[in-house]
């Protein structure tokens, strides 16, 4: 046993404090430990503590009125939850028209005005008018000096390099299709029908694949579980769908060739065999595992059912890049295209850490999800 171990080596002085710390510090860092600890922590998780039965009947009927109250509690949040989503759509159709403007000037579809283009920021109200001509005209022979670009070239594929949670999942491959990317939009369920929002990519054409558009759409429930109506806590995600990309012959960055020698067991002999294997790519985004999950939209906390410990880290992450896209990248895209939305979150961050930290109850806790999952539910643990 683990904790028989730590006892035998620890010094036979167990009634000196200090002796106790020893002891107490040896413990904490072995791993079989803490692991045991966790088990049985886990273990009482729910459980009862013996407070309830010592009730008298007549305060544990009353209670059992309170829980009962709980549970239409949890049926007007549901109600709730849909209007938000019903919200959400509303404000969709008044924010598209500043999104297809967005695109039209990405695409150069558009040229917008110096009126539109005009732009104060911060530091320059300091410069004096001098400064600010001798900049213009340095950037003015910049400009001669370059070939004029149409609209803003990479914008996409920019956004992505400069968020790390998107990164993470480009390969070098991928970034020659990515620079075909125009635009990205969210699509939410049509009234009356099943929660769902659909990310939907547009790609002007290009050599890698036909498809004009690829989506991903995230099926949601919000009800409490009549098996389980406390554990509610906001719209459940119960799946995601992707779609079938119709590529090129030989530009499928999704698969790769490989070539393995295999040794005859009768003859000995040795021949090449060339097998395709699937490949790292950011377009796996639209091929995802399938499984049920229970989430809490809000900080989106994840709880899978799956015996495969892979399967459950590839969709908690695709669950947590779904939301941030849905979420930030495409209201605030721009921003993160000039860093400055990278640089908000940094700060707030930062100030989350900072509070916790001069918190005299604040203790810190180890996350243990996959590093592609962990962002969010760290938050709420």
């Amino acid at each position: 046993c683990p904790v028989h171990s730590v006892l035998d080596e620890a010094p036979s002085q167990s009634g000196h404090d200090s002796c106790s710390c020893q002891l107490t510090v040896q413990m904490m860092r072995n791993p079989q430990v803490l692991a045991a600890l966790q088990e049985r922590l886990d273990g009482l998780v729910g459980s009862p503590s013996g407070y309830m039965e010592s009730l008298p009947k007549v305060v544990k009927r009353r209670v059992n009125a309170l829980k009962n109250l709980q549970v239409k509690c949890a049926h007007i949040e549901a109600k709730f939850y849909e209007e938000v989503h019903e919200l959400e759509r509303k404000y969709a159709a008044l924010y598209q028209p500043l999104f297809e403007k967005r695109s039209d000037i990405i695409k150069a579809a558009y040229e917008p005005t110096d009126e539109e283009c005009e732009w104060k920021a911060d530091e320059e109200e300091e410069l004096t008018e001098d400064m600010k001509e001798k900049a213009k005209v340095e950037e003015e022979k910049k400009d001669e000096e370059k070939e004029d670009p149409r609209g803003v070239p990479d914008f996409w594929l920019t956004v992505f390099k400069n968020v790390d949670l998107l990164s993470d999942m480009l390969q070098e491959h991928d970034e020659p299709i990515l620079k075909h990317l125009q635009d990205i939009k969210v699509k939410f369920s049509d009234p009356d029908q099943p929660m769902s929002f659909t990310l939907e990519f547009y790609f002007e054409p290009n050599d890698f694949f036909t498809n004009r558009m690829l989506t991903k759409t995230y099926k949601m429930r919000s009800e409490p579980d009549e098996a389980d109506p406390f554990s509610f806590d906001g719209p459940e995600i119960m799946g995601c769908t992707g779609c079938q990309i119709d590529w090129t012959k030989g530009k499928n960055v999704t698969l790769k060739t490989i070539k393995k020698k295999q040794k005859h067991k009768g003859r000995g002999t040795v021949r090449t065999v060339t097998k395709t294997v699937p490949n790292d790519s950011f377009f796996n985004f639209f091929s995802p595992p399938e499984g049920r999950s229970s989430t809490n939209p809000g900080l989106y906390r994840r709880s899978y059912f799956f015996s495969d410990e892979d399967s459950e880290a590839v969709l908690a992450a695709d669950f947590e890049i779904g939301h941030f896209i849905r979420e930030r990248i495409v209201p605030r895209a721009v921003l993160y295209f000039t860093g400055e939305a990278i640089e908000d979150d940094d700060d707030d961050e930062g100030e989350e850490e900072a509070d916790e930290e001069n918190d005299p109850d604040y203790e810190p806790k180890v996350c243990t999800q996959p590093q592609s999952a962990r962002v969010e539910t760290c938050r709420s643990q």
